[in-house]
């Protein structure tokens, strides 16, 4: 397994115009593979530069996106396993969808774990669909131009940086909870005068 996983670059590489192909499809089995998304944005931009490197991580996220959907609409033990990682990391936490794309930056969050976040706040596939290439597009960006900078950052930069993006899902979240409690209010009222 190590030797196929250390030979996708070489492949791609040496595949001309189908490398573009290979990559978006390294991305569609790299769950299998066990390999974290940052890993293959980074490639991404090794091989296809900051812009088709993006554009290809983007494509290939949003096929994952969808194949997972699919794939749990077909398959009912697939939810169940992911609602257990969902209970097992996050408890019965409910997140608005600011928050979700937030977390999408994060490197160490399970990206399943958040494509099943959205399909439980989305109502239609093409509103998941639309929230879920919106929310690949900046981790793409991100890892694919600065990935390999992350994972070699000084300790206390790497907690800079996450704290900041902590700081930026806790007021998605207080934000998103006052909007809610907002639109609630002047539901009640509108029902009291009609």
């Amino acid at each position: 397994m190590e030797d196929f996983i250390e030979a996708i670059p070489h492949l791609i590489k040496e595949a001309g115009w189908l490398g573009p192909v290979l990559f978006i499809l390294v991305h569609l089995i790299r769950p299998l593979l066990f390999l974290p998304v940052i890993v293959i944005c980074i490639l991404g931009g090794y091989l296809f530069g900051f812009v088709y490197g993006t554009l290809y991580s983007v494509a290939g996220l949003s096929l994952m996106s969808l194949v997972f959907y699919k794939l749990v609409d077909i398959f009912p033990s697939i939810r169940a396993r992911i609602l257990r990682l969902k209970k097992k990391v996050f408890k019965d936490r409910n997140f608005t969808i600011g928050q979700v794309m937030i977390l999408r930056m994060m490197p160490f969050i399970h990206f399943h774990l958040l494509s099943l976040y959205l399909m439980e706040m989305t109502s239609t596939f093409k509103e998941y669909m639309r929230y879920s290439v919106i929310g690949v597009i900046l981790p793409s960006m991100l890892y694919t131009a600065f990935g390999q900078a992350i994972t070699e950052m000084p300790w206390y930069l790497s907690i800079i940086f996450f704290s900041i993006l902590a700081g930026v899902f806790s007021y998605l979240g207080k934000r998103g909870t006052a909007v809610y409690k907002w639109n609630r209010f002047f539901s009640h009222k509108a029902v009291e005068r009609g």
